[in-house]
């Protein structure tokens, strides 16, 4: 069991690459940080923002080999400096289970602990078994809390917070579209890759825009750098946000009347900052991947899709509930 009281006590995290995953892993963290650790991120840079709120330094993983060791190898020097232990103990949580993942933190001299995946469990200090079945966040929590040697449950609500500064932002944009809180629908209609090599794209999303059109419905749609041109071509009745930071649009996620999404990262961000959110998944396993929260209504019915009217139906309804 490894005990952890003091503050000093720092502890380098190796976020994953994936938005939705980061916001999953973030119950993982607070409860690492309510041990005493000190925690020191190191990913993507787009977590900056994401995570704001919470307050936690995040080290921007560099892209070539050499630039993550070098980084690793800093960050161990700086908290071996602070904690005269740090190279005794288990310093380093990855939540990524590749191998590169562990490489990186092996060639830095860091004694780190993950999941067991593909031979990466040979550059651990020690390493755990990923259930299948699991929820994505349980796989987090419970890496946390075998770190820890505790066993407690997770959260209901990951309750990712949001700041004055953001929901005044995200106040202003709506106001320069002529929108205000609660009176929008807010779609996240993009997701890259596949399952099972089937597309994870609700194919009715462009339909059921054109119908909230009709019906008089606000619709807005925050595409990131790569979705501008296909929000401008798919989704002409939506109102764009383009370049909006992630902090702002947890905030803009969290005014909505209701998120309309598909398996992708908007949509976790969405149910971690408490907004009611439908989550129209295809091949996408929800006990898996379903964001998650008291606000989430999940619908499925694999191997076919919701046709336009019956999440048009269930938007209605949860406006007027």
């Amino acid at each position: 069991m490894i005990e952890a009281r003091s503050p000093s006590r720092p502890l380098i995290v190796r976020l994953r690459n994936f938005v939705g995953d980061t916001v999953l892993s973030l119950p993982a963290l607070r409860l690492l940080q309510s041990h005493g650790y000190q925690l020191e991120l190191v990913g993507k840079g787009w977590a900056r923002a994401l995570l704001e709120a919470e307050g936690w330094p995040i080290h921007v993983r560099p892209a070539p080999l050499r630039q993550r060791v070098a980084q690793l190898r800093e960050l161990r020097q700086r908290c071996r400096a602070q904690d005269a232990g740090f190279d005794a103990r288990l310093n380093t949580l990855l939540l990524p289970w590749s191998f590169s993942a562990a490489l990186d933190a092996r060639l830095a001299g860091l004694r780190a602990m993950g999941y067991g995946y593909e031979g990466n469990g040979l550059l651990l200090s020690r390493t755990l078994r990923r259930e299948p079945g699991r929820h994505a966040l349980q796989d987090y929590w419970t890496l946390a809390c075998e770190f820890l040697g505790v066993q407690l449950p997770p959260p209901a609500a990951i309750e990712l917070p949001v700041s004055e500064a953001q929901r005044a932002a995200a106040r202003e944009l709506l106001a320069g579209l002529g929108l205000s809180a609660g009176r929008y629908v807010l779609i996240c209609p993009f997701a890259s890759g596949k399952v099972e090599f089937i597309d994870r794209s609700w194919p009715a999303f462009p339909d059921f825009v054109r119908r909230l059109k009709a019906a008089g419905v606000p619709v807005l749609i925050v595409p990131g750098p790569t979705e501008v041109e296909g929000a401008r071509e798919l989704y002409p009745d939506a109102l764009a946000l383009p370049g909006v930071a992630l902090g702002v649009y947890n905030a803009l996620l969290q005014l909505a009347g209701v998120v309309v999404s598909n398996d992708t990262g908007p949509a976790h961000m969405a149910a971690a900052v408490g907004g009611r959110v439908i989550s129209v998944l295809g091949p996408t396993r929800p006990e898996h991947w379903a964001p998650w929260g008291p606000g989430v209504q999940v619908m499925r019915c694999w191997p076919q899709w919701p046709s336009a009217d019956e999440v048009l139906a269930r938007v209605e309804q949860t406006l007027a509930g």
